[in-house]
């Protein structure tokens, strides 16, 4: 079993910055691939960004430019850091761990408002 605990949302103004983090702990048997997704209310969870065992990165065109998404293999832990938050980046966001089977995060919340 794998389990995932993100942190380090919260209430930021537009234009500001926050830092994601997901660590994961239990059966890791090799460098996973490792991805964040968001969840607005009302909407379909959506996909943000990966950084694959290799270490090859995509993100989503909305956030393209703005969010960089990195890990520390040591730690089993993988990050997104957020610049130039819009109101519409509001969301729940979640961490998924991808090892044969995938794992996901319980979410932490991102607000961007004035």
């Amino acid at each position: 079993q794998v389990h995932l605990v993100e942190s380090g949302g919260g209430l930021v103004q537009p234009g500001g910055s926050l830092r994601l983090s997901c660590a994961a702990s239990g059966s890791i048997t090799r460098i996973p691939a490792m991805a964040w997704y968001r969840q607005a209310p009302g909407k379909e969870r959506d996909f943000v960004a990966v950084i694959t065992s290799g270490g090859s990165i995509n993100y989503a065109d909305s956030v393209k430019g703005r969010f960089t998404i990195s890990r520390d293999n040591a730690k089993n832990t993988v990050y997104l850091q957020m610049n130039s938050l819009k109101p519409e980046d509001t969301a729940v966001y979640y961490c998924k761990l991808t090892q044969v089977f995938s794992y996901w995060g319980q979410g932490t919340q991102v607000t961007v408002s004035s």
